[in-house]
């Protein structure tokens, strides 16, 4: 299965997302700031990475651009797992690189099926 990395700085949704990745035999690599996000995208290099966007150093949209731009991670997915449901957020996310947007609380059926969209066959 993939190699998933999951930014985000809440543990309580750390956790929900991990049970969720591990279930359908993901490995789970983990971030806890944009900045680190983007670290660990660089030294891992994931197959997907899901993406919150509030978060403290760099948010999640800096971060977004900052993988989806560089030569070395710029094949890499990247899903918005925000709070954030407005039109304005969604089409800001697009613009920095993100390929999909899910809006929590996540429902493992839609995050799966986001996930399956943009995983190599």
């Amino acid at each position: 299965m993939a190699r998933i990395l999951i930014v985000d700085d809440s543990p309580t949704q750390m956790l929900s997302l991990s049970r969720i990745l591990k279930k359908h035999g993901h490995e789970v690599l983990s971030a806890t700031d944009g900045e680190e996000g983007v670290a660990v995208a660089l030294a891992e290099v994931p197959d997907l990475v899901l993406m919150d966007v509030v978060m403290p150093k760099i948010n999640g949209f800096q971060a977004t651009r900052q993988i989806t731009k560089n030569a070395s991670t710029e094949h890499i997915p990247v899903i918005i797992v925000t709070t954030k449901d407005q039109e304005t957020d969604k089409i800001w996310g697009a613009r920095q690189g993100a390929k999909g947007y899910v809006i929590k609380p996540v429902e493992e059926g839609t995050l799966m099926e986001t996930i399956n969209q943009f995983l190599p066959k």
